[in-house]
Order: structure tokens, then sequence, then C-alpha cells
């Protein structure tokens, strides 16, 4: 059995490996002369073969692949410099002494078998993990009917109730819980975010004690990982393998280097003190309530509140259907663009989050450079070659590592884990379609849309 170090040793090399490769093999790095490396040689004008209006798109085309690069330096130190393959999670303290921790579950009430089954699994991870003193919140639109339990309260949003400013779908929902004659919680107890499809291993459990036991910030967040289980739809979860990188790498790095979400979280295992939450608030009119998670972030950032990250992970399921995934992204893309966009956030605190943004909107214009590159070449600087190879390097190891962080030889087998890890990278230039089919809907399509996707294997049950 491999040591954690060893494991990640063996993952910066593969890493390393595939970059210089994937820069050999796409121009960034010229080998000629038995190794030695030389800078491009293209000897035409551009200006002159091309006219000076194909030649400006041409370079404009070139530059907006520049667009990721921050996230993608992000992930690449956040990758590397902290390890990968972490030992499993050792509680600091004791947690008869943690303070209270509601875990609060936000569903439309669609699929309440779902819902049940999974407060039970995550009570039982809860008291096998030691934890003692908290509480299964379920929020939800339509009765539940949850069992009658000390530790589990039921949440029923009424169809009548608004907000200040207007916020809808979870957005409502979560700040209805924050009202004062709803709320049961303390502003020094702690919530764990979770959605419907979420469940709890006993390494994230001790994970959030550890973090809300050290009380040095207001907001956390971890990893989540989508090949657990019964795996539904292999083009979903491999192409999701890119998130679970995503989180180890530039979501680590994030928080833990700079305590700051400078490209937002994700929606589920948050954890929040309340009375920071309270203070940001989820009431953020029509333009949070897309991605709400994002504005939240965002406002608590311009806030000056910390964050940080937890060790240990959750479970979530892919989309079942391409549907679904298509619909997802065009929700994601839409609800940021709105929270980059918006007046309230300050403009100094989206800068990086404006990047990541617009590298996504314009995927359809980078991935035309496949195309442009060799039909229409044009001479650049080498270090443009490079860093254009790096990025994408960088990106295709993203799938690579994503499926050998979230599939394991000792559950697949090691011929399984191989094929894999394969079509984790022949499923690439069919996510990109899907990607900009998402980012073309996206961007044309209605804005204030919440399209909740499903996460239930069985049919869909009215309440």
């Amino acid at each position: 059995m491999l040591s954690s170090k060893t494991k990640h040793f063996l993952h910066c090399v593969l890493f390393l490996t595939v970059i210089i490769l994937f820069e050999v093999f796409a121009g960034g790095i010229k080998v000629l002369n038995g190794g030695a490396f030389v800078p491009d040689a293209d000897d035409f004008n551009p200006w002159l073969h091309y006219g000076l209006f194909g030649a400006s798109l041409l370079y404009f085309l070139r530059l907006i692949t520049f667009l990721p690069l921050p996230q993608v330096l992000f992930n690449f130190v956040g990758l590397t410099c902290y390890n990968a393959f972490p030992d499993k999670v050792v509680l600091k303290g004791s947690p008869l002494l943690a303070p209270f921790i509601c875990i609060r579950v936000v569903t439309r009430g669609d699929f309440p078998k779902l819902v049940k089954d999974n407060v039970n699994r995550n009570m039982n991870k809860c008291l096998d993990a030691g934890l003692e003193n908290f509480l299964i919140e379920v929020v939800s639109d339509k009765p539940i009917g949850l069992d009658q339990h000390r530790r589990i309260r039921e949440v029923v949003v009424p169809s009548d109730y608004h907000t200040k400013s207007g916020a809808l779908f979870k957005a409502r929902a979560l700040q209805f819980c924050l009202e004062d004659k709803i709320n049961i919680l303390n502003d020094n107890d702690w919530i764990v975010h979770l959605d419907e499809e979420t469940l709890l291993t006993e390494n994230s459990v001790r994970g959030i004690l550890n973090f809300v036991m050290d009380g040095k910030h207001q907001f956390g967040q971890g990893l989540i990982t989508y090949a657990n289980e019964e795996v539904v739809n292999w083009f979903t979860t491999l192409a999701d393998s890119f998130r679970v990188t995503d989180d180890m790498g530039k979501l680590k790095l994030q928080f833990l280097l700079f305590h700051k979400p400078l490209f937002s979280w994700k929606g589920s295992f948050v954890v929040t003190q309340l009375g920071a939450e309270k203070a940001v608030s989820f009431d953020n009119g029509l333009d949070g309530s897309i991605a709400e998670d994002c504005f939240f972030a965002m406002k608590a950032f311009a806030q000056g509140y910390s964050f940080n990250f937890i060790e240990g992970e959750m479970w979530e399921k892919s989309p079942f259907t391409l549907w679904d995934f298509v619909q997802q992204r065009k929700r994601w893309i839409q609800g940021i663009l709105l929270v980059v966009h918006s007046k309230a956030i300050p403009a100094k605190n989206k800068l990086l989050l404006g990047c990541s943004c617009y590298s996504w909107l314009t995927l359809p214009l980078s991935v035309s450079n496949f195309y442009l590159a060799s039909r229409f070449p044009i001479p650049c600087p080498p270090l443009i070659d490079f860093l254009c190879a790096f990025i994408g390097a960088v990106n295709i190891y993203m799938f690579v590592f994503g499926v050998i962080k979230s599939f394991t030889v000792y559950r697949f087998g090691l011929a399984r884990f191989m094929m894999c890890v394969i079509g984790a990278v022949l499923v690439i230039p069919f996510n990109l379609v899907v990607e900009n089919v998402a980012v073309i809907w996206g961007i044309f399509g209605k804005k204030h849309k919440f399209y909740v996707v499903n996460k239930n294997t069985g049919p869909a049950i009215s309440v």
C-alpha cells in the first residue's frame, strides 16, 4: 500500500510528464538538433498575408485563450504544493466539546423517498463519526413527511413567503430559514449546507468538526466526488471528474493560502457560522437567485469574512442525462454572469471570477483556435505558444486526475481503472461540444430561470 506522500509524488511526476509531452506535441516547446530548444521560426508577415482585419482577428482569438490562465495557475499550484492524497482525517479535539451543528438540506420536495433515505444515512454517518451536538434540518417547498425524531426538523416554506428583495428559488428557501420566527439557532452555531442528494462521509464529518472547533474562519468548504456507489451516467460522471480536480487545486489553494473565495465556491458542502450567514444573507434579489452560492460568496468576500478548506469529502451524483447536464451548466453560466455584472459586488472582489466566467463564455471562440491555428498560422512569441500549450495540458490532466481521485484500483480493478482514465481523455472532445452548447444557450436563452437537475433514479413523486 503506497503512502500518502508517495501517491502525491507519483501524481506530480505524472502531471509534469503530461505537461512536457503536450508542450512538445503542441509546439509550445520546439525540440530540434538533439533536444535544443529553439524559438518559433515563422518568417512571413501575417499583416500582409491576412490583411489588417484578418490578422487582428486571429491574434484576438489567440489572446482569448489566456482568460483561463489565472485559474489554470491556481490549479497547477494547488495540485502540486498541497498533498492531493491526504491521509484519513484525525479529530483534533473531542466531539463533545464541539459547538452545535445544523445540517441543512434544501429541496423542492419532488423526491421525498430520496430525501428520507439520505437523511437517515447522513444521521448514521454523523453518529458513527462521534458527532453528538447536531440537528438535521430539511427545508422544502413541499411537505416531505419525515419521521418524528429529536435530531430531525422539517421546515416547509409557505407559498406566500416573499423576501424583501424578491429573491427566488433556493435563495428564497435559505433566507426563510434565517427569519427570526423560523430560526432556532444561535449566532455561534454552525450550518452545513447540503443538496438533497449529498451524502456525508466520516472523513467529512471529522473535517467539519475540526473546522468549527478551530473557529478561526466563518466559512468553509471541502471536496465533493461523483463516482461513488452506482454510476448512473458514465459520460457525465467522467466529465465531472474535472470538477473534482478543481476542488483539489483551485478551491484548496484559494482557501488555504488566501482564505478568500477568489473564484467563488460551490453550493454544497458549505459550512457557515450562523451570525456571519445572517449578516451576508441570501436576500439578494433576482440576480442573486440563479447562482445564489456564487453571489453569497462574493458578497461575504466583499464584507471581509474569511474562508478555509475543510478536509474530507462528500458524495454526490453527476446528472443522469445529457439534457440535465446541459441545463445545469447553462444555469451556472447565466447565474455567474449575473454576479459578475452585479453592481452590488465591488469590481475588485470579482476580478478573478470575471476572468473565469468570460473564459467560459468565450469557449466557442477559444475552441475555434484548434482549426484556425492549423489553417491560418500566425507567428507568436515562444512564451505565448508555451502558455497556450500549458493551459491545454493542465486542463487535460484535470480530467485524468479527477478519475484517479474518484475511482480506485481496489474498487474497479486495474483494467477497468485504466479504462476509466482513458475514457476521461476520450470524453474531452464530446464534453467540449456539450459545454459549447450550454454556453451558446446560456448567452441567448432566458436568464432568470432555475432548472433543478433530477438526482433521483426513480420517477418523480408529487406530494
